[in-house]
């Protein structure tokens, strides 16, 4: 299995109605993705594979996209960052 390319993270500002965000890094499983919520006041809370979310894109070079079930709130700020289990 190789990765190739440095980019391992994505963050993004929540404007409250979007509920969809690109990660532009190759993953092998939707698993290997955690992501992240971060509040205005730096509190973070790491999201559920399919109870707060989606993947697709899997095995794509490109990348692909998280689709939240609900969009986070505008002083939200969402990170998407490659997680894989070595």
């Amino acid at each position: 299995m190789t990765v190739s390319g440095t980019l391992t993270k994505n963050s993004y500002s929540a404007d409250g109605s979007t509920s969809v965000f690109a990660y532009g890094f190759k993953i092998f499983a939707a698993a290997d993705l955690e992501v992240i919520i971060r509040a205005a006041t730096g509190a973070e809370t790491t999201k559920t594979l399919t109870t707060d979310y989606s993947v697709s894109g899997v095995g794509a070079d490109a990348g692909g996209s998280v689709t939240f079930d609900s969009a986070p709130a505008s002083t939200e700020t969402v990170v998407i960052r490659r997680k894989l289990t070595l």
